[in-house]
C-alpha cells in the first residue's frame, strides 16, 4: 500500500454504499468519510494516479478530494497491480454534468471563472518541483508527435463515424486537417505532466468549493505521453462547456441558439481566469495560445471515437458542437 495522509479511523462496521453512476470501475462510499473505487479488473502498474496523488500532495495542491493510500499488489512473477485508490468523501458533491447542465439551463456563468483558477492552480502545481517530479516542467515536440496523434485521431473519428453526422464530417474534412495542422509545429512548447482527460465532469462541486478528480487518463487514447502542453487539458475542459450545452439543449428542453450562446460566454470566463491565474504566478508561458484550437478539434475527434467505441448516445454531444462551429444542421435519426 502507497499511503499519502494518515487514514481516517473506521470501524468494523462502519456504513458503506456504493456510488450510484455510470462508471466503468466500482466506487464505495465509507461511513461518508471514505471513498474507495476499486479498479475492475486491477490495472497494472505503473499508472499515473498514485504518482499525481503523491506529487500533489508534497507540493501542497488541496483542490482535490484528499488522497490517502493507493492499494497495489504483487503477482508471483514481480509484477504489480493497482487494485483501488482511497480518497476523502467530499460532502454534498454533485458531479459536474450535473451541476453544470443546471447552470447552462439557467443562463449562469460565475462558476466558469472558478474553474479556470482552478485549472491554473493544478497546472502550477505540477509545474512545481517535488520528488515524485523533480523536473515538472519539459521543453519541446521536436518529432511533431501532437500532429501525428491528431492527424490519427481525425482519421478514426471519420471512419467510426457513420449515417449522416458521417456524411457531413466527411465533408468538412479537409478543413478539419487544416486546423490541426500547427500541432506538427509545437516545436519547443512547455510541457507538464497534465491531468489527460479534463473535463466538466472531472469536477466535483461540493460543500466548500470544487475539487478536480479522477488523475487515470483519458481512455481514449493509447499510450498517453505523460509531459504535455497544458493547452491540451486547458481546451478539453473548455470544449466540455460546450458539451454541457449541447446536454442542457437536448436532455433539459435549453433553447439550442440561447445555449451555444451561453458556452461562448462561459469559456470566455474560465479562459480569462486560467491567464490571470497564470499571470499572476509569473507563469504566463506555461499556455502556448496557439495550441487551444488546435487541440479542441482533435478532443471533438477523441469525444466521437468514444461515442462510437464506448457509448453511442453521446455522440450527438461533439457532433452539436462541430456543428454549431460550422454552420450545420444537427442529423435526425441517426443519434441517440
Amino acid at each position: 500500500m502507497l499511503q499519502f495522509h494518515p487514514l481516517p479511523a473506521v470501524g468494523a462496521g462502519a456504513a458503506e454504499r456504493a456510488i450510484e453512476a455510470d462508471q466503468t470501475n466500482l466506487s464505495v462510499i465509507v461511513d461518508e468519510r471514505l471513498v474507495v473505487k476499486w479498479l475492475t479488473p486491477p490495472v497494472p502498474l505503473p499508472q499515473p494516479a498514485p504518482e499525481f496523488f503523491a506529487h500533489l500532495t508534497a507540493v501542497g495542491f488541496t483542490e482535490t478530494a484528499r488522497p490517502y493510500a493507493a492499494l497495489t499488489s504483487r503477482g508471483a512473477d514481480g509484477t504489480g497491480t493497482l487494485v483501488a485508490l482511497v480518497t476523502a468523501y467530499l460532502p454534498e458533491a454533485t458531479d459536474g454534468f450535473d451541476w453544470c447542465v443546471t447552470e447552462a439551463a439557467n443562463g449562469r456563468t460565475a462558476f466558469a471563472a472558478d474553474l479556470g483558477r482552478l485549472a491554473a492552480d493544478l497546472h502550477l502545481a505540477l509545474a512545481t518541483p517535488s520528488p515524485t517530479f523533480p523536473e515538472p516542467v519539459r521543453n519541446g515536440d521536436p518529432e511533431g508527435r501532437w500532429g501525428t496523434r491528431a492527424a490519427t485521431a481525425l482519421a478514426e473519428a471519420l471512419e467510426l463515424t457513420g449515417g449522416a453526422d458521417g456524411e457531413w464530417l466527411a465533408r468538412l474534412a479537409e478543413r478539419l486537417r487544416g486546423l490541426v495542422e500547427p500541432l506538427g509545429r509545437a516545436g519547443r512548447t512547455p510541457l507538464i505532466r497534465v491531468h489527460g482527460d479534463l473535463h466538466v465532469g472531472q469536477t466535483l462541486r461540493w460543500r466548500d468549493g470544487y475539487a478536480v478528480i479522477d488523475f487515470d487518463g483519458n481512455p481514449t487514447v493509447r499510450e498517453q505521453d505523460p509531459y504535455q502542453p497544458a493547452a491540451r487539458d486547458v481546451a478539453q475542459l473548455a470544449t466540455s462547456l460546450e458539451h454541457v450545452a449541447q446536454v442542457a439543449i437536448k436532455r433539459r428542453g435549453a433553447d439550442p441558439a440561447a445555449s451555444v450562446a451561453w458556452a461562448a460566454r462561459a469559456r470566455a470566463a474560465l479562459l480569462t481566469a486560467y491567464r490571470a491565474r497564470l499571470a499572476e504566478a509569473g507563469k504566463a508561458w506555461l499556455l502556448e495560445e496557439s495550441l487551444l484550437a488546435p487541440f479542441e478539434i482533435e478532443q471533438e475527434c477523441r469525444e466521437l471515437i468514444y461515442a462510437a467505441r464506448h457509448l453511442p448516445r453521446w455522440r450527438y454531444a461533439p457532433m452539436g458542437v462541430l456543428r454549431a462551429r460550422f454552420g450545420g444542421t444537427p442529423a435526425t435519426g441517426d443519434t441517440a
